[in-house]
């Protein structure tokens, strides 16, 4: 499993389509602010929900090995025992990345994938990854572009 920032940073500069399993198409879901957001910086985000014909004007599909593209990253919005199957397919599509969201960790799907070639990261945002190495993480999602150490003059301390 990966967990050192320039691994992670170099996952996010090369690997810009995303299969993304369990997006919703509710506005106020985690999945779905991700996918927009990364979707507006530049990422193909392609929807693996098979109860959406479409969503954020894109296809969506029914599993992740109906997608007729390549896929470089497998992101997974899903609990964790739903994560074996999807390694599966990660696999068998030839992807390079298998993603497990926040909170998100099942070891035996892991070392599956990674026998296979594949990097793993686990109980990692994207959105909130990419934000944070590329200049996007910002109090209530507003990039002042300004950066400081001084301390906000309305913050109570």
């Amino acid at each position: 499993m990966i967990d050192d920032i320039p691994t992670i940073r170099r996952i996010l500069k090369e690997n810009h389509t995303i299969a993304m399993v369990g997006l919703s198409a509710d506005w106020f879901r985690p999945s779905y602010f991700a996918a927009k957001y990364l979707k507006d910086h530049g990422f193909r985000v392609i929807p693996v929900n098979p109860r959406y014909e479409e969503i954020l004007g894109e296809k969506s599909y029914a599993r992740v090995q109906d997608i007729p593209e390549p896929i470089d990253v497998v992101d997974c919005f899903r609990k964790p025992e739903d994560i074996p199957p999807l390694a599966d397919a990660a696999i068998e599509v030839g992807a390079k990345v298998l993603w497990m969201q926040l909170g998100i960790v099942n070891e035996e799907a892991a070392a599956k994938a990674e026998a296979a070639g594949l990097e793993v990261i686990m109980n990692r945002c994207m959105k909130i990854e990419f934000a944070r190495m590329f200049g996007g993480l910002n109090f209530v999602g507003v990039d002042t572009k300004i950066i400081s150490a001084k301390r906000p003059m309305w913050l109570p301390y």
